[in-house]
């Protein structure tokens, strides 16, 4: 029985985080900038994949943002590379609403810089010396 709580918890936490996928724009599309051709599933941490307790710039400013895609968040550069959030997100003019088709497909991670050489990301670090 305690094994049974156990899944079942540990399989609402795993789905828990999509979520937020759909709170910001293109969220399930973003690219991943160290695999071209790829998707980076995880937008909010330095794992592509695995939703980890480590968070990127970005999920940091969602997550003051109230994890609510807001004009602010979206005027603001996550990963300071030089491009928008919304840029990034395929919402340049900043209009999108959850549930809306974003104006653009995403062309860049709000959280890892693009291109990654330029900060101090290192693709496939998902420790606590992945970001700036």
């Amino acid at each position: 029985m305690n094994k049974l709580i156990f899944f079942s918890l540990s399989i609402a936490a795993v789905m828990a985080h999509p979520y937020y996928q759909l709170q910001i724009p293109n969220g399930a599309t973003v690219p991943d900038p160290c695999n071209p051709g790829s998707i980076w599933l995880a937008v909010g941490h330095y794992d592509p994949i695995h939703h980890t307790q480590l968070k990127n710039l970005f999920a940091q400013d969602f997550a003051a943002a109230g994890h609510v895609w807001t004009v602010a968040l979206c005027q603001k550069d996550s990963d300071g590379d030089g491009a928008t959030n919304g840029a990034e997100l395929g919402d340049p003019n900043c209009v999108w609403t959850v549930g809306a088709t974003p104006e653009q497909a995403a062309s860049g991670h709000p959280g890892i810089c693009n291109p990654v050489e330029s900060c101090s990301y290192t693709c496939g670090c998902h420790g606590h010396n992945c970001g700036k």
